[in-house]
């Protein structure tokens, strides 16, 4: 081995020229494999979902939650009276102070719940104690929303009606 190179019969230059070459090759490969490892990650967590609504709620549309409350404010047989256990006066009438607090903007994905029927479902809750599942098929909103609504729309009722509450 003539001048300390590592290669037989070959200069001390050629030796540092190879590893070189050999340092760049193994860090492209490396490159390459680390790219198509994470695009196979990546493929792999973009994978088609789910739908996030289920079946039931998919046609839930603002004339749906529109028609839900006429319907039953127009029968004369006082079916809304017994659907949220209070006259329709009475229900406009705290629809009218509470709206305001907890109505709610819709989004570019979806409608919001429109504030009736928020106060609907909440009285609803309050006068018949139906669990989050059985409302969930009434209104057609998932349990975990109806979960949401109901405190806020309580708290709003609270400080809206806290004047009239009359505690002993």
């Amino acid at each position: 081995m003539a001048h300390g190179s590592l290669l037989p019969g070959k200069p001390l230059a050629m030796d540092v020229e190879v590893i070189t070459a050999a340092a760049i090759y193994l860090y492209t490969v490396y490159k390459y494999y680390r790219s198509v490892y994470r695009h196979k990650v990546i493929k792999k967590k973009w994978r088609k979902r789910r739908w996030w609504m289920l079946t039931i709620h998919r046609n839930r549309t603002r004339q749906f939650m529109d028609n839900l409350l006429g319907d039953l404010v127009a029968e004369p047989s006082g079916e809304f009276d017994n659907f949220v256990r209070m006259s329709s006066s009475d229900f406009e009438y705290i629809f009218q102070k509470v709206s305001p607090i907890i109505a709610k903007k819709d989004t570019y994905w979806r409608e919001a719940i429109p504030p009736k029927i928020r106060l609907a479902l909440t009285l609803r809750f309050l006068a018949t104690g139906d669990s989050y599942r059985s409302l969930h098929y009434h209104f057609k909103i998932s349990s975990t929303l109806i979960s949401r609504i109901i405190p806020e729309v309580c708290l709003a009722l609270n400080q809206v009606l806290k004047d009239m509450i009359k505690v002993s």
